[in-house]
């Protein structure tokens, strides 16, 4: 791994406040057995924006929850090209894609300052021979994230340019809300350039740019300066063909779900 730092010891991941408890690893657990997992957890660690937490064809000897901050996991193309798989948001749990050991077929990049917690892979035998619903808490996790790779696959694959770019940014959207404490909808900063949005729907910058136009001029959402604002929820919806199951699986927690449902389009235009 390059370009990883500890983190000071002033720093170090306060378990009652993280992500994790909320939509991660240690999501409904009390607050004596998030002490228990923790005593598993070696140096938390810092990374700046840019800094890469997992390098493309190297080893991987832990697990990682991402505590703040966005990432992305790519790969490379043999001409240099880069394909962002997905999206990495705060309860993310990165790094238990391959044994101990094993070579990863995918790097994980920060797009801002991000801070991890770290588990090492040789703990999570013990762990979860001590905690055995952990296990099942990882599958599901790592289930969620296969359905959304499947649906990022179908949007790459068969739709539209139109499609791919709202369906992208009405998920980032939902999913980066179910985090927020409060229940004001606003426009959101969204650390994604063009070209982030065009390596993860498979389009040019150009094309990418002329779909955004086309949005705006529409009156559907605004993104520009890394600033996005949904002004037409229902027709990004129904662009994106989006269904209210399907808001269910890009969130979490039962209370992240119900907030997506009930109050997502009615929250955007009261913002609008």
């Amino acid at each position: 791994m390059a370009n990883i730092m500890k983190a000071p010891g002033s720093a170090r991941v306060d378990c009652e406040t993280c992500q994790a408890r909320v939509d991660g690893l240690c999501a409904g657990y009390s607050a004596s057995t998030v002490e228990f997992i923790s005593g598993y957890r070696t140096n938390d660690r810092h990374l700046k924006a840019g800094q890469d937490l997992l390098n493309l064809g190297g080893p991987c000897d832990a697990i990682f929850n991402l505590v703040d901050g966005w990432m992305f996991r790519y790969t490379i193309l043999a001409d240099g090209r880069r394909q962002i798989l997905d999206f990495a948001l705060p309860g993310a749990i990165l790094g238990f894609d391959s044994p101990l050991g094993a070579t990863i077929t995918f790097g994980a990049q920060t797009l801002t300052d991000v801070v991890v917690c770290v588990i090492p892979h040789k703990a999570l035998g013990p762990l979860s021979q001590r905690q055995p619903d952990l296990g099942l808490r990882l599958a599901w996790l790592m289930s969620r994230e296969r359905s959304l790779s499947f649906d990022h696959l179908t949007s790459v694959g068969r739709r539209s340019a139109h499609e791919r770019i709202a369906r992208l940014l009405l998920e980032l959207f939902v999913r980066s809300r179910s985090g927020w404490t409060g229940y004001q909808i606003e426009e959101m900063h969204l650390p994604l350039t063009q070209e982030h949005i065009g390596d993860a729907t498979g389009l040019t910058g150009v094309h990418v740019n002329r779909v955004l136009r086309d949005l705006g001029k529409e009156g559907i959402l605004k993104f520009s300066y890394r600033r996005l604002s949904i002004l037409e929820p229902d027709k990004l919806m129904d662009l994106a063909g989006i269904d209210q199951e399907l808001l269910q699986s890009w969130t979490g927690s039962g209370r992240s779900e119900a907030r997506a449902q009930g109050d997502l389009a009615e929250g955007c235009r009261q913002a609008a």
